[in-house]
């Protein structure tokens, strides 16, 4: 009797044992399902609604100089002009696969010899022309772009208010006067040889150190930078280039990334989402450059 209730035990066991596998089998088998789904969701490069909470891409461009232009109203505007290569979307980064949401853009072309074997790799798996300069830009889900989108300049909209970054000019090393605006020693009676000198850079036996974060002599520049609420004034689609009012960092044919205000948002009605598609039958080199909306009002005479 006791045997036969030890095998009536053992065989109950193995069934529940089997039963219960195979349905932690079919679970994981559902999950793995739902997750390949989410790997291999399509992303599809069509117009949209932007929302308050939208966040689109950045552009990479490079800084051709400065100059200036007159206005209807006759008032002189500092430019600086701004030149988008051939920008393209090179890696979509989703938060199933990579855990953020990303675009990586690349600008300007390069020849595979002066690549790196990694670079040329990164390229090619992602099946996209070699590219100069790369930058990845935060985007929310609803601004995804599949690999291979053009970003022409008519991604921003004249009058909207752009953030500009690059690499500023380097100055080398400067003394305190030039690096930190300091007024230097007397130029007269009672300096010698330290017309130019920053003066004392502490106290006495205590604490008897320098301490950290005073402003010194030393490297000057060549730090990222930026400039926010830069004013965008005019747009060439033809030739893909940006009038921006004032200046922005870098020097002439250094890289610049231009993303939208964080501060003076633009009016998300008047925004291409997620970026410009160009229909089928235009051609970019018969646009016609656009200029921001000056007003009715003559700025000089409402002065008066």
């Amino acid at each position: 009797m006791a045997a036969a209730s030890r095998n009536l035990i053992s065989h109950l066991r193995i069934l529940l044992s089997s039963t219960v596998s195979e349905t932690q089998f079919r679970t994981f088998s559902a999950c793995s399902s739902q997750v390949e789904e989410l790997r291999t969701r399509i992303i599809e490069g069509k117009p949209g609604i932007m929302t308050p909470n939208s966040k689109r891409t950045g552009a990479i461009a490079v800084k051709c100089g400065m100059t200036a232009l007159w206005d209807k109203w006759g008032e002189r505007v500092p430019i600086t002009i701004l030149w988008l290569d051939d920008n393209i979307v090179s890696q979509v980064k989703t938060p199933e696969k990579e855990g953020i949401s990303a675009l990586q853009i690349g600008c300007a072309h390069k020849k595979e010899k002066h690549l790196t074997k990694p670079e040329v790799g990164h390229f090619r798996a992602q099946g996209v022309p070699m590219k100069r300069k790369l930058k990845e830009f935060p985007v929310t889900e609803d601004a995804l772009l599949p690999v291979g989108t053009s970003i022409s300049v008519n991604h921003f909209v004249p009058g909207q208010y752009v953030d500009v970054a690059g690499i500023t000019r380097g100055k080398g090393f400067q003394g305190g006067m030039k690096r930190w605006g300091f007024s230097g020693m007397p130029a007269s009676h009672g300096a010698s040889l330290s017309h130019r000198s920053i003066g004392s850079t502490g106290q006495r036996d205590a604490p008897g150190k320098v301490f950290k974060g005073r402003k010194m002599p030393g490297r000057m520049g060549g730090v990222q930078r930026t400039v926010k609420n830069v004013w965008v004034y005019k747009i060439d689609p033809a030739r893909n280039l940006m009038w921006v009012k004032g200046q922005v960092p870098g020097a002439e044919g250094n890289f610049v990334f231009i993303k939208d205000s964080v501060y003076k948002k633009p009016d998300i009605s008047t925004l291409p989402f997620p970026t410009y598609f160009a229909a089928e039958n235009e051609d970019q080199a018969d646009l016609e450059p656009l200029v921001a909306d000056l007003g009715d009002t003559d700025p000089f005479m409402a002065a008066d």
